[in-house]
């Protein structure tokens, strides 16, 4: 693997990828912040009280960034000091329930992907076509529900061995991120231990995920400017970049 390390700039130990899709592979951060807004400016709009929006940059990246559709309602409902109850998972979008609010969300997501598409990153591409030629294993591991569909838009589905999403988040009943599981469950899937598998994130949720795993290196992707970069480090990333193509031809960094 000497040569894939230095081709890839990764650890001599790693044997898999494990990406994530919003931020690290395709913009869709942004359409998923402008999905949030749209969502809880509606809901806030109707409580009693000064209405105070959801901002799409703060509260986007301390409150639902990598998390899972509920995980993020819930997180954010909290920081503004409302509860509501779970639901089902067959709420209907606007129903004042988790779930409710989620699905909402999800239409809008739907709504602006179908209008305005999937932008990849050419950098990403790059890197991943690199680590599948040196023989690395990979994965994408997201909280999106949608990520079959936004993988297929954007012409990359075949570029991956395993994707863990939301719906097998839904299915086997595994914690979101900050918790590891999901990027413990694409590392079983793809038949290596932790501590050979790399973890690429923009979120900084997902960057603790990688650190609580115990996973190998942990890559951070700062699509935003030196502060990210900064708290992306703080959560535990071994190195920031920018773009993934910037880690072609880099030497082995441990």
């Amino acid at each position: 693997m000497d040569d894939a390390s230095t081709t890839t700039g990764l650890p001599e130990q790693i044997r898999a990828c494990l990406f994530d899709l919003d931020g690290v592979l395709t913009e869709t951060a942004t359409v998923h912040a402008r999905a949030w807004k749209e969502m809880f400016d509606a809901f806030l709009r109707s409580r009693p009280g000064p209405f105070v929006p959801f901002d799409p940059v703060a509260d986007y990246d301390t409150y639902v960034d990598g998390k899972t559709r509920a995980d993020g309602t819930r997180s954010f409902l909290a920081s503004r000091h409302i509860e509501l109850p779970d639901g089902s998972s067959d709420d209907p979008p606007g129903a004042e329930t988790v779930n409710g609010l989620g699905n909402a969300k999800n239409e809008i997501v739907l709504r602006l992907l179908d209008s305005d598409g999937v932008h990849v990153y050419a950098g990403s591409v790059r890197y991943l076509k690199a680590v599948r030629a040196a023989g690395l294993h990979r994965a994408v591991v997201s909280s999106s529900a949608n990520c079959e569909s936004v993988l297929k838009a954007a012409g990359i589905a075949d570029l991956f061995e395993v994707r863990i999403d939301g719906v097998t988040v839904e299915e086997e009943h595994l914690p979101g991120k900050p918790a590891p599981d999901t990027y413990l469950a694409a590392a079983k899937a793809l038949g290596v231990e932790p501590g050979q598998a790399a973890v690429f994130e923009d979120a900084l949720a997902g960057v603790q995920a990688g650190e609580a795993g115990k996973f190998g290196f942990v890559v951070g992707v700062d699509r935003v400017g030196q502060a990210q970069a900064q708290a992306l480090r703080d959560a535990g990333a071994d190195t920031v970049v920018t773009d993934l193509a910037e880690l072609l031809g880099k030497a082995d960094p441990s």
